[in-house]
């Protein structure tokens, strides 16, 4: 769907030239000479964003913007061929997203276009974001250690240090991280997630702190980093211990100065962005090394956190259960089922390599695939696979067959836990590479 464009101006040369360069780049625009006729238009469309020349016929730009203002929040840039700094502030008082001067350039007219509407986006992809987290970004458990954890953020919440989240993958870091922002006073600013280990070394600097157009191939316009879209708000670093040392200095440097520069531009940009990390690495083992910075280390290890994985909370395991499967039976539109007693027990029984994100997992199979009201052990242990492990290894007559067995079930939960990733499996194991690979043909574990 088009992104439609008004424009409202008394010149009909400016309404021309301003509706063909929008026009040209794929906008859909519509015209008014007057702020009149510019209100009367909102009663049939709401545009996406308002141009609005401030000295206008009988209602002048001025209040023309305050007139929009109480029937809509749309972004509005305010123009004028006499612009001077009193009059940008109360443009910008009055709620204007942006202020240009005349003559309009078209390479200006688009970029500041482009800027408004992406800051639109963003404000209303963050209140989205609040508004599903807000429901669904709970902490279950009432266990002595999620206790503990619980005291931890709310007393590390509202302060600006940094803080360094621990723990295996899928415990609940990024939560933990969400649940420090939204007690913080940055709360109605930004939550920006940059994944460290999804993004290729070579797009991760821009991706960070942004880059200027043409400023390598494919640059084809400026585009803001996280840390500038951050601004006032929290930014949070996953997996951190997968940077790169070399964007690692470059974000010591930043957290140093809280300011820096896009890729391929001059201009220094200053920020106010509190930092959140988190890895599931042994950052301290990763120093040894030389794969981590010590320095940075240090900088971001203000405050630490460590998640517990789930199996050394299995008291909570009720609770999580009937968490998510009354939030799964809403969102399928199906009744909540039980758990026996049986059930429960084969849950907590089971140790979950793949902590809470494995649980949900298991939890949505069972509202997908079971019909029962009801469940039971078999129908827990048939969609964890457990109906052959613990016992099975007992069963065995020797200790090489029983870890041998061990092994093949250990190495085959990281291996699907890290997406059949070699690299980073071998490094959550502690052995090299190569030794996982010489593993994997003993034990015969084949990998897609």
């Amino acid at each position: 769907m088009k992104e439609h464009i008004l424009v409202i101006d008394d010149e009909a040369g400016i309404r021309e030239s301003l509706t063909g360069i929008l026009e040209d780049e794929g906008f859909e625009t519509s015209t008014a000479a007057s702020g009149e006729e510019a209100l009367k238009s909102f009663s049939s469309q709401t545009p996406d964003l308002v141009m609005l020349d401030v000295w206008l016929p009988g209602m002048d730009g001025l209040e023309t913007l305050r007139k929009i203002r109480e029937i809509s929040d749309v972004p509005v840039i305010m123009i004028s061929g006499h612009g001077n700094i009193d009059l940008a502030v109360k443009a910008c008082h009055g709620g204007a997203y942006d202020f240009m001067e005349k003559p309009l350039s078209l390479e200006n007219v688009l970029l500041r276009v482009r800027m408004t509407l992406e800051q639109v986006r963003l404000r209303e992809e963050n209140i989205h974001l609040k508004s599903v987290y807000g429901k669904s970004s709970e902490m279950v458990g009432k266990s002595r250690i999620m206790e503990q954890l619980r005291t931890l953020i709310d007393s590390a919440a509202p302060s600006n240090g940094r803080v360094l989240i621990l723990g295996e993958s899928g415990s609940g870091k990024e939560l933990v991280a969400r649940l420090l922002h939204s007690g913080s006073p940055r709360a109605e600013n930004p939550f920006i997630e940059v994944n460290c280990a999804a993004i290729p070394q070579e797009l991760i600097e821009s991706e960070l702190f942004g880059h200027e157009k043409g400023s390598f191939t494919g640059a084809l316009e400026r585009k803001r980093g996280k840390f500038e879209l951050a601004d006032k708000g929290t930014l949070f670093l996953d997996e951190i211990g997968d940077m790169s040392l070399t964007t690692q200095a470059k974000v010591l440097r930043v957290i140093e100065t809280q300011q820096f520069q896009r890729v391929g531009g001059s201009k220094t940009i200053k920020v106010d962005v509190r930092i959140v990390s988190a890895t599931n690495k042994d950052l301290e083992l990763e120093i040894q090394k030389a794969a981590f910075r010590e320095d940075l280390y240090y900088r971001l290890n203000v405050i630490p956190i460590h998640v517990p994985p789930l199996r050394y909370r299995k008291d909570d395991i009720p609770l999580l259960a009937e968490y998510f499967l009354k939030i799964l039976g809403s969102q399928y539109g199906r009744k909540p089922k039980k758990l026996s007693s049986s059930a429960i027990e084969a849950l907590t029984s089971y140790n979950w390599p793949g902590n809470i994100r494995e649980f949900k997992n298991v939890m949505e199979r069972i509202m997908i695939l079971n019909t029962k009201e009801v469940l039971e052990a078999a129908d827990i242990q048939l969609v964890t696979g457990t109906q052959n492990n613990k016992s099975d290894y007992f069963a065995m007559s020797t200790l090489k067959e029983a870890r041998a067995a061990f092994e093949t079930d250990f190495i085959s939960a990281r291996l699907k836990e890290n997406s059949w990733n070699i690299s980073r499996t071998a490094d959550e194991l502690g052995i090299e590479r190569s030794n996982l690979h010489r593993k994997l043909k003993a034990l015969g574990i084949s990998v897609p």
